[in-house]
């Protein structure tokens, strides 16, 4: 078994949960969010992010605004909903008591 599988794996399963958190901070363009999970370490690519944001953005749990830009055409801005607020706050409470179940396991 190879490890990377399972990295793979187990970023796909968080990758949802980066993606809100980022967006929580500020509304963001799809390039900076790719930036800012690849400064994370969470290698995620534009094939990856697009369908992931539409399924998001079809919850419910985003919305987007167009914004001109000095440099080329009109950019989609996105940033949470008011359901996708409190869906992450949800996820949020999940990740830290599966942080912590994780942890416990670990440690015996």
């Amino acid at each position: 078994m190879k490890i990377e599988n399972t990295q793979a794996q187990m970023r796909k399963g968080v990758l949802e949960y980066c993606i809100l958190s980022i967006l929580a901070n500020q509304p963001s363009y799809a390039s900076d969010i790719i930036e800012e999970l690849k400064n994370a370490k969470m290698i995620v690519v534009e094939g990856t992010l697009y369908p992931l944001l539409t399924r998001l953005k079809n919850a419910g749990l985003l919305q987007y605004r167009w914004e001109e830009s000095t440099q080329g055409p009109p950019r989609k801005y996105y940033e949470l909903s008011d359901k996708g607020a409190q869906f992450k706050v949800e996820l949020e409470k999940s990740w830290d008591e599966l942080v912590e179940a994780v942890n416990l396991i670990k440690t015996k």
